[in-house]
């Protein structure tokens, strides 16, 4: 098999769950619209042109409030920023000849499941991430579009509970991980530690989009300073 085939339909496979994990959440999204009283192509456009859950859902909150431009565009760069990181992590993975424009395409299409999936590969093209981000893609636009068209019959409870789909899914991603490498085990329970720190401590707590950040970056400084991965000297 051609292997620009191979490499789609490996990262078609690692992304069909995402796929159907977003369709269950964006579909909240999508109820969300409509109880704004916003047209339902207007959950298609936010989600086609967004994909962030956190940054669409907190956007459209401050659209409702009324919030003003310099208001949002700060919320959403702060919820965010993390992309940026993931985005230079992986350009670290990427096969080399990829163009601009590959690169582009595939910033647009991080998400923290798709950074998660990508990252289980030594090496990235942009057909094997374009397999992971397709299914993601569909299933989350599809998602809102069917929210937003059947949620005068959906309950706001079934809704709550299509939340929680996002979360296991992502447990579901880490958990083989976890398993298999005591290093990744331990850079684990480090953020989830430093999470819980972030989140009680009355003087630490800040915008969920920082504090991503933040964690993100303490975690990796003390993991790789600890822990520095060994490459082979030729």
């Amino acid at each position: 098999m051609d292997t620009r085939k191979q490499d789609f339909k490996e990262g078609f496979k690692l992304g069909l769950p995402i796929g159907i994990g977003y369709f269950c959440v964006s579909m909240a999204f999508g109820m969300m619209v409509k109880n704004a009283e916003l047209p339902i192509w207007m959950a298609l456009f936010i989600s086609a042109t967004n994909l962030t859950s956190a940054g669409q859902f907190a956007g459209l909150n401050l659209m409702c409030m009324h919030a003003g431009y310099v208001e949002i565009a700060l919320t959403e760069v702060m919820i965010n920023l993390r992309y940026a990181l993931m985005s230079l992590s992986l350009s670290q993975k990427v096969k080399s000849g990829m163009t601009r424009l590959q690169r582009a395409l595939m910033s647009f299409g991080i998400t923290d499941e798709i950074f998660a999936v990508s990252l289980t590969r030594d090496e990235i093209s942009f057909l094997f991430f374009v397999g992971i981000w397709f299914p993601a893609f569909v299933g989350w636009t599809l998602g809102s579009v069917t929210g937003a068209a059947f949620s005068s019959i959906l309950p706001h409870q079934v809704a709550d509970a299509m939340n929680i789909a996002l979360y296991a899914m992502f447990i579901a991603i880490l958990m083989p991980q976890f398993r298999e490498d005591p290093n990744k085990r331990k850079a684990i329970l480090l953020s989830i530690l430093l999470s819980l720190v972030f989140t009680y401590v009355p003087f630490l707590q800040m915008n969920e989009g920082w504090r991503i950040i933040i964690i993100t970056l303490l975690a990796s400084a003390v993991m790789a300073y600890f822990y520095p991965i060994q490459e082979d000297v030729q």
